[in-house]
């Protein structure tokens, strides 16, 4: 399973840009983070991430949605644009797959939003399992059921675990078997430790002290 950061930060960026494979954003992140001039900070985050990055429109209607992702994607090569998932964006979607520009289609929450997705051309789908859990429903049912249908009829459209919200989502996903996750840096930072590590270095820290000062006779 491929890791995408979920962040529009460039300080998390960099920091993590070593484990991932790619990065997703939406205009909350980025209204959230952005701290600099919208053009120059796409510019840094295209040279500091190779993989995918995706790039949410504002608009809201067809046109408008291609005519917007079309200047977003000259941007660069590896920038995917995302797209609501509305009949307005299906359609764009469409245009944009004959247009070979990759898109990922967001606010994914059942299979039957997957599938159209995926007929429409989608190169990834966006399932936002957290939000649905908060509602009540079991958001990686969605991802399983999505996959499984992936895989029956042969969509070369990759399934994006988005929204995710603690470690067990990331290890959930894995097993569900979805292409990817697009993990927060709250949530890549508690993937990385666990008490038992913590506890395992301090021991080996405090017995390599004492053997130090052993030799020393202190």
């Amino acid at each position: 399973m491929k890791i995408f950061l979920d962040s529009a930060d460039i300080k998390e960026t960099e920091k993590y840009r070593h484990l991932i494979d790619g990065i997703t954003t939406n205009p909350s992140l980025i209204a959230k983070s952005c701290n600099q001039v919208y053009s120059e900070w796409l510019d840094t985050v295209v040279h500091l991430v190779n993989g995918p990055i995706s790039v949410e429109v504002i608009s809201s209607k067809c046109d408008e949605m291609i005519s917007e992702a079309r200047k977003i994607a000259d941007i660069a090569e590896n920038i995917v644009i995302k797209i609501p998932m509305t009949e307005d964006g299906l359609r764009a979607t469409r245009e944009l797959r004959d247009l070979n520009i990759k898109t990922n289609v967001t606010l994914i929450f059942s299979p039957n939003q997957a599938l159209l997705a995926a007929k429409a051309g989608a190169t990834y789908a966006s399932i936002f399992v957290g939000r649905l859990d908060d509602i009540g429903y079991a958001g990686m049912d969605v991802v399983r059921t999505v996959v499984s249908l992936y895989r029956e009829y042969h969509y070369p459209t990759e399934v994006i675990t988005a929204s995710i919200r603690h470690p067990l989502h990331v290890i959930e996903a894995a097993k569900a078997g979805s292409h990817i996750a697009t993990i927060p840096a709250n949530v890549m930072s508690q993937l990385v430790r666990h008490p038992l590590t913590d506890i395992g270095l301090q021991q080996f820290l405090n017995d390599w002290g004492r053997f130090q000062c052993a030799k020393k006779g202190c």
